[in-house]
Order: structure tokens, then sequence, then C-alpha cells
């Protein structure tokens, strides 16, 4: 079987090492195997993405000396492909409007004999009319997938991991997820098992952060009838304090570090430094 990576960065910021060594995992995967290495912008964020990240994105990935095979695929431009898998939900029954504010859910989820601390269906039950009702005068409400019904129509659920083999995978421990809301019309969740199998993607190199999520992934496959890729899942870069990059703690960007003069053979070097050579799933 041919290898099909992907590297799938939201444009809300300048790449940092972090993602560097995401990126180059994954393109140096599908090198060593003869296989694809994909570039996708999942930029379903309208309110933080911005056309000047993305071509920055382009423009850094280039400098690295990653290459990709084919145009890269922008999410925004497929939102009317998220919107028929989310009626492809609904019209199964396993989709529900909740109206319940972060507030609400966290008083219920504190309160006495609240049980595991994942939403507690509080609208899962709610009458049709009144759901059809508070859409129609405009209230704010998510979508949230009927979990455990959804994981009696598809039975034992595993993934491969590189590194363990298989895995098994209970959703079930995220509750009903939420797939779409008013200000995101469709979540990471749905977007990126779709574009996964619409791409072709047969290993999917990501960080250690999401592998968490992977079961809601393997569940969201197996509805709709899409192949699940194997899955590696790499340590994440830190700081010397040890917490994890992030943009929102303003990390060094590979934007800054090649201003102050370094070069893509050193950008290699401090990530297998830190996490071990990129060549080695």
């Amino acid at each position: 079987m041919s290898i099909v990576t992907r590297f799938a960065p939201s444009p809300t910021g300048y790449l940092h090492l972090g993602h560097a060594a995401s990126a180059l995992i994954g393109f140096e995967a599908a090198r060593a195997a003869g296989g694809e290495f994909l570039l996708r912008l999942e930029d379903i964020d309208a309110g933080r993405c911005r056309t000047a990240y993305a071509e920055a994105i382009v423009e850094d990935l280039a400098w690295l000396g990653v290459t990709w095979h084919g145009e890269v695929r922008r999410q925004s431009d497929h939102m009317a492909d998220y919107a028929a898998a989310l009626d492809d939900l609904t019209a199964r029954g396993l989709l529900y409007p909740c109206f319940c504010t972060r507030a609400e859910i966290a008083v219920a989820m504190s309160a006495p004999h609240g049980g595991d601390r994942v939403y507690p269906g509080i609208c899962r039950d709610l009458d049709p009319a009144l759901a059809a009702a508070r859409i129609a005068q405009g209230d704010a409400y998510a979508l949230r997938l009927r979990t455990e019904a959804a994981m009696r129509l598809v039975g034992t659920l595993r993934f491969h991991e590189a590194g363990e083999g298989w895995v098994e995978a209970d959703p079930s421990v995220f509750g009903d997820v939420v797939l779409a809301r008013k200000d995101a019309p469709c979540s990471y969740h749905l977007c990126v098992t779709h574009d996964d199998a619409m791409q072709g993607i047969t290993l999917v190199t990501r960080g250690q952060d999401l592998r968490a999520v992977t079961p809601v992934h393997v569940l969201l496959q197996r509805l709709f009838g899409w192949p699940t890729p194997h899955y590696a899942h790499h340590p994440l870069l830190t700081d010397e304090a040890g917490k994890r990059l992030a943009k929102r703690d303003r990390a060094a960007t590979l934007r800054e570090m090649r201003a102050a003069g370094a070069t893509p053979a050193e950008i290699v070097k401090i990530i297998s430094c830190r996490i071990g050579r990129i060549t080695s799933l």
C-alpha cells in the first residue's frame, strides 16, 4: 500500500518549531516510502484565520525544503461538503441541537452525583418541536453527535498506532461531541476525518496531544464508511521549561528564526535533538 501523509495547519498564526517538526515527520515518512505528502490548510475558523498566515505557511515550508503533491486543499472551499455530511447524520437521527451555554454545562457537571465530566445530555431528549422553534427564533445552538447510538451502529472500534499495533478506541469517554456550532458550521473532528478520506490519507502523523481524540475520528470514519488510516502520534516540542510550544504563548516562529540567521539544517538539528530523528517513524 502506497503511503500518503499530510500536514494540516490552521492559518491562525505563523509556524513555529512544533509545526516544523510535524511537517517534517510527515514529509520524511512519505519520502522514505516513495509515497505522497499533501498540504491542507484547516481554515474553517473565519474569525481567526488570515490570508497572510496561509501565504506564510507555504513560504516557510518551501524555505524548510518541504514540498507537496498537487494543490493545497483549503477547507473553506469545501463547506458544502461538510454540511452534506452533517445532513446525513441528521437524517439518520444521530445529531441533535444543544442550546446549553458553557456556564449551564459547567453547573450541571459540578452537581452532586453528576457522574463523569462529559456533557450530561441536557438537550439530548428535547422535544423536536421545541428545538425547531428555538432554532427558528435565532437561539444559538450546537449540533452534538449521539455518541452511544452511533457506537451501537458500528460496533467495536480500533486504530493502528505506530510502534504499538492495534489499539482499542472508546469514544464514549468524550460524551456527545460537538460537530458544528453557530460560529463554526463544522468542527475539527468532522472536517479532518472527511478530508483524510477524500484525500486518500493512509498515514496520519500528528502531535501526541491529538491521540486522545482519535477514537472520535475512528467513530466518524466508521459511520460514513470512510477508511481509517494508520496513525503515528509524535512527541510535542517544548520550551526550556518543558511547556508545549504554542502560538498563544508567542513561541518563536520560523520566520523569526530565519531572520535571525537560522538555516533549514539548523532547524532540523534542533528538532532532532528534542524529539529524536524525524525519520524514525
